[in-house]
């Protein structure tokens, strides 16, 4: 996530850390809906003991709804930080989404079925195909899928107005609210796939082998309807749900695999979980330093003015490398290994902020 939203220059970056333009997929676009989807793996650790006991779903379901505002004050303050101008600020955005899917999941672990949740998953799938693709959009026609005029670029404008989305100028958003649809599914997949895992049985290795299977159904799935439903990260289409899920499934599998069948606990996973123990605030506090850093003015004795972070990327990056490309990967790892490090040292202190 951080190399993939802190490049040196978006317009000189290597195409695997880069999201798609449009349809298609590229390492880039599959981080998102792998924190989804081990979001709603990681629920199932979390809320099994309130599921088995309905007395406790009442007071659970409070701290979901405390969880969920918290998320989505924080994600509105990405929007408005510097400057707070409240008309024009983005309303839509990444942590909105999550803490959305968050809330809707943990209502559905605790209270229906995994079966339930399997038809529920495929149903939403079906159900945002056909919305994308059937239903005429007002003011624009028929269904299509481009930017600006499909039917969840419609709904954000009615709903927020331009000045409220992420690209204000071309008047969409690529976290519309129509597409929190499809990410529901991926937290699904997520509740499925961790209740496959806690269950007693079969044993370990059963379980990492139908995993396995499991995660190469779904990317072939993926792959066919991609045919007429292109994978598409920023409308999260049903094809992108599968295609993106399948390799999820597939890296949890490995993982477990690795590490709870295996018991290969060496030093290449603390680093892993030490990021994994702050994911809240990585993704926070960089998104904030990154918007003072672009915001911030700084005046050259020769009257110039320039943004700290160009000061910063220039002076340290782009004067040093002959390849625009290596610069701009250079900063990004840079920036990187500078967080990583804030939460080393925040794990070994066991410093953990959590919502």
């Amino acid at each position: 996530m951080l190399l993939v939203n802190n490049a040196g220059d978006y317009r000189q970056y290597y195409r695997p850390l880069a999201h798609a333009p449009w349809h298609g997929c590229t390492p880039a676009d599959l981080v998102f809906p792998s924190f989804v989807f081990i979001m709603g793996v990681a629920l199932v650790y979390g809320l099994t003991a309130a599921h088995e006991q309905p007395t406790l779903h009442r007071a659970t379901l409070w701290r979901v709804a405390r969880r969920v505002l918290v998320l989505l004050v924080l994600g509105l303050l990405i929007g408005l930080i510097p400057y707070f101008y409240f008309t024009s600020f983005r309303i839509p955005g990444v942590l909105q989404r999550i803490a959305l899917v968050y809330g809707i999941s943990s209502v559905l672990f605790l209270k229906t079925t995994w079966r339930q949740q399997l038809w529920m998953f495929m149903g939403l799938l079906v159900l945002y195909n056909v919305l994308l693709q059937l239903v005429p959009v007002p003011g624009y026609g028929p269904a299509n899928l481009e930017p600006a005029t499909n039917l969840g670029a419609w709904l954000d404008k009615r709903l927020f107005t331009v000045n409220h989305l992420f690209l204000k100028d071309k008047g969409w958003d690529p976290e519309s609210l129509l597409g929190t649809l499809p990410t529901i599914a991926t937290g699904l997949l997520g509740l499925l796939a961790g209740q496959w895992l806690r269950r007693p049985a079969p044993a370990r290795t059963t379980k990492a082998a139908w995993l396995f299977v499991a995660g190469a159904g779904l990317l072939l799935a993926g792959l066919i309807w991609n045919g007429w439903f292109p994978i598409n990260k920023a409308l999260w289409t049903s094809s992108f749900v599968l295609y993106a899920g399948g390799i999820s499934v597939l890296a949890l599998a490995t993982l477990y695999f690795l590490v709870d069948v295996q018991e290969w606990r060496g030093a290449w996973t603390r680093p892993l979980v030490a990021c994994g123990s702050n994911a809240l605030l990585v993704f926070f506090l960089p998104e904030v330093l990154e918007r003072l850093l672009t915001r911030l003015k700084l005046h050259h004795p020769d009257g110039t003015v320039f943004y700290a972070r160009d000061w910063l990327y220039h002076t340290w990056f782009t004067a040093h490398f002959a390849n625009p490309y290596h610069a701009s990967l250079a900063y990004a790892l840079a920036y990187t290994a500078v967080w990583v490090a804030i939460l080393w040292v925040l794990y070994r202190r066991r410093i953990f902020f959590t919502v």
